[in-house]
């Protein structure tokens, strides 16, 4: 049984195999002589290219190329060698479509790179956000599709798969019932990551709030965004989340943003000294951006009143730590100017000493 596995039992000559293996890697070796003299060619030419987008798309074509090169080698050797043929005829099946399906993926590959790169420094920084959302969303719709599109043509060449399907063939409408509804979640969150890619509703680097949690918006994927807090925390949230739910986004437009300080003061307080005090240690602070500027009593109560102190910055981090600047100047001023303005609790003494003396 296990003769035919014995090499003094195959029908092969010594003369003919030494034949096939310098066919065989002369083929080989000249395909990778040639791989390199043109890979040589293609990296001087893009050095006198200014953009960045060729040298990236050749860096990443040039390892699946050479092995596509290897297996051409291979393929031209077995038209003139029958021992190779052989084998060639059956590796063939499932190594074109693998190689083929590696090339076009490192292409894309190559070209999200370079266009990721050639905006990378963009003046307008929720232009960049928006043309890098738009990169990573479509270019990995673009490699999903090519490993499900080779990844069928290799199992195609499986015998049993190709009887498999067609079975399923056989009962259409079964099958299509069976297939609908398992891709049916794939489907959705391809649908949502090409609807997000194209609307926009967020993009990578947005400041937004969801859930009551903000953050800023690492990484769209098909089925879930990332967004990372303050506090270095990572919120996984679903893609359709954000196209079928409502949430905020804090910079889609553009980063300047006016943000409120509230202060909850006793009625005694003198408004105008505290005005005055905080438009001008506002306008002397080097975050200020000279939009907006305003104190407003929003709220009054018995025991207390509301003011609301909103400034603007150009970005969401400046306006965050000028709110934070302004909050404790101001009460450190009140406590020093006006310490009657202080919120305490009031106690009736005159009431209560009169229950007192009744008890």
């Amino acid at each position: 049984m296990l003769e035919r596995y014995d090499p003094r039992n195959w029908s092969i000559s010594y003369d003919g195999l030494i034949h096939t293996l310098i066919a065989l890697g002369g083929s080989v070796a000249l395909a990778l002589l040639v791989h390199w003299v043109a890979f040589v060619v293609l990296r001087r030419l893009t050095l006198t290219s200014e953009s960045t987008l060729d040298d990236a798309v050749v860096e990443a074509v040039r390892k699946p190329l050479r092995w596509a090169a290897i297996a051409f080698a291979i393929a031209v050797a077995a038209e003139n060698d029958a021992l190779v043929g052989r084998g060639w005829d059956v590796l063939a099946r499932f190594l074109t479509p693998a190689v083929v399906g590696w090339v076009a993926y490192a292409v894309v590959r190559g070209l999200a790179s370079g266009y990721e790169a050639q905006i990378g420094e963009a003046e307008d920084p929720v232009a960049h956000r928006g043309r890098l959302t738009r990169i990573a969303i479509l270019s990995r719709t673009v490699k999903v599709g090519i490993i499900i599109i080779t990844v069928s043509l290799i199992m195609l060449n499986v015998p049993g798969v190709r009887d498999i399907g067609t079975t399923m063939l056989a009962s259409a409408g079964l099958a299509a019932l069976a297939v609908g509804a398992a891709a049916q979640p794939a489907l959705k969150s391809l649908i949502a990551g090409l609807q997000m890619a194209l609307t926009q509703p967020l993009r990578i680097g947005d400041l937004v709030k969801v859930d009551g949690q903000a953050g800023r918006v690492e990484e769209i994927r098909m089925s879930f965004v990332t967004v990372r807090t303050w506090d270095e925390r990572v919120l996984v949230v679903p893609t359709s989340r954000f196209l079928d739910g409502s949430f905020e986004n804090w910079s889609r437009v553009s980063e300047k943003l006016t943000g409120p300080v509230m202060l909850h003061l006793d009625p005694i307080a003198e408004i105008e000294p505290i005005r005055a005090e905080f438009e001008r240690f506002v306008q002397a602070h080097a975050l200020w951006d000279g939009r907006n500027l305003q104190l407003l009593m929003t709220e009054a109560y018995p025991e207390s009143i509301e003011l609301r102190l909103s400034m603007s910055a150009d970005t969401i981090g400046d306006l965050w730590t000028l709110r934070c600047d302004v909050r404790e100047h101001m009460l450190a001023w009140i406590k020093q100017n006006q310490p009657e303005a202080l919120i305490r609790h009031r106690l009736e003494v005159e009431a209560a000493n009169q229950r007192a003396k009744g008890s």
